[in-house]
């Protein structure tokens, strides 16, 4: 049977989250500084547990302390992770907003390095959202704040732009963008941003109609990312896998990939992941 669901690629909603402050040895920290660092410790661990809403309760707290003393890499960090919390409860809105106090710099003094972190995280909201006019631009900026002093995005912006030039079609450039990814990644030893460049890879064969070419960089990836223990990044791969099964006209091999995807999905509470990946159950149609 034939793949009739529309083909998505998810943009990792899990974010690298960001570490908002670090005590320097020896030096005391303000008493609004300690309750930050406390609020943002919280919000982590209720990331991590996949307890989104109480993340961006402890993420919020800690962006309003960070605002009240002006401390500019505690609010670049906490509305960067904030963002990401909103985006795993499906609140895209909530999830731009959450950027503005970076991207509108006008009254603070934000480091290049964080101005391109914001930019990418904007990008990554609007591919998400489909407004890819919107990503691109998004991602020119944040190439253009990474490049003023070279930050450690590189294999992310690469990745970002492949996963656009593969929704417009244009497989050969999506390609290039997950290798450019890849030898980044290498250099940095960034393996979240490898990964992601292998199963960008695994896409465009299956895009490209070459199931088995899928295979291989799909599972690299899923090795990776099972050994990071990233549930969202396990999930996407396993549904790959199962779409590039589902190709080679292996039904039975791709429920069982689809159906791996959805235990993971239900035990890391993606309601829209699960979602989905039953409506890829549905399109395989009854067992054989």
């Amino acid at each position: 049977m034939s793949h009739c669901v529309p083909f998505r690629l998810f943009v990792v909603a899990g974010f690298a989250l960001i570490t908002a402050c670090a005590q320097q040895p020896g030096k005391p920290l303000a008493a609004r500084q300690a309750e930050a660092i406390e609020a943002n410790r919280k919000a982590e661990l209720r990331f991590r547990g996949g307890d989104f809403d109480g993340a961006v309760r402890q993420y919020r707290e800690a962006l309003r302390i960070a605002q009240s003393i002006e401390d500019a890499e505690g609010i670049a960090a906490n509305a960067i992770n904030l963002s990401v919390a909103y985006q795993r409860l499906g609140k895209h809105a909530e999830a731009r907003a959450s950027l503005v106090p970076v991207l509108d710099h006008s009254r603070l003094s934000f480091s290049p390095a964080r101005l391109a972190q914001a930019a990418l995280r904007r990008a990554v909201l609007d591919f998400d959202e489909r407004r890819h006019a919107d990503a691109a631009e998004w991602l020119e900026k944040a190439t253009i704040w990474c490049g003023q002093q070279g930050c450690a995005l590189s294999s992310a912006i690469h990745n970002v732009r492949g996963l656009l030039a593969l929704e417009a079609g244009r497989t050969d450039a999506a390609a290039a963008s997950a290798r450019a990814a890849l030898d980044a990644s290498r250099g940095s030893a960034d393996r979240v941003e490898a990964a992601n460049a292998m199963r960008l890879l695994g896409n465009v064969a299956i895009r490209a109609g070459d199931a088995a070419a899928a295979f291989a960089p799909l599972g690299e990836a899923l090795a990776i990312d099972r050994e990071l223990a990233l549930p969202r990044k396990i999930y996407l791969d396993l549904v790959g896998l199962g779409r590039a099964s589902a190709l080679g006209g292996e039904r039975a091999a791709a429920r069982a990939f689809y159906e791996r995807a959805l235990a993971v999905s239900e035990a890391d509470r993606d309601a829209p992941g699960a979602a989905e990946v039953r409506d890829l159950i549905r399109a395989l149609g009854s067992k054989p």
